[in-house]
């Protein structure tokens, strides 16, 4: 698999069989796009219609960071005026998604409930980290404090 990435800021090295692109070169080449980012003014339906447009018809998109990066209309339109070939989404624009969301009649579109974080690892190390805390807490050496205030 050739793996292209872009980032905002450059990184200071890249996984080997990495390459770093521009952000169009992304949805230009890729047979699957997948989002990766926090959301942001910047980010915020950094793939519109035009940003669709430049996928190849046989391309995916894949969605398990926030939904407000998909302009989801325009999804909908790519996927269903068989522009791309289909679409996961983890997460839509709102959760629950209203029943007139243009994603959830879209054609090769999948929607899962915002569950791509919970694979049995993720899972069994919440649990740790939150026994770990308890049991600090009980025996007088609270950790992962966040109401205190540092000086």
């Amino acid at each position: 698999m050739n793996v292209i990435v872009y980032d905002v800021t450059m990184p200071s090295e890249m996984p080997e069989g990495c390459r770093m692109v521009e952000l169009g070169d992304v949805f230009r080449e890729s047979d699957v796009v997948s989002l990766h980012c926090p959301l942001t003014p910047q980010t915020e339906n950094l793939v519109d219609a035009e940003r669709l447009a430049l996928m190849k018809p046989t391309a995916f998109l894949i969605n398990t960071s926030r939904g407000p990066l998909i302009d989801e209309q325009a999804l909908a339109d790519a996927l269903n005026n068989n522009r791309i070939a289909g679409a996961g989404m983890d997460v839509l624009s709102t959760e629950p998604p209203a029943k007139d969301n243009p994603l959830l009649g879209a054609k090769n579109c999948h929607i899962t409930p915002h569950i791509a974080w919970a694979t049995r690892a993720a899972r069994e190390r919440l649990l740790k980290v939150t026994i770990d805390n308890v049991a600090a807490f009980l025996s007088g050496r609270p950790q992962n404090v966040v109401n205190e205030v540092e000086s």
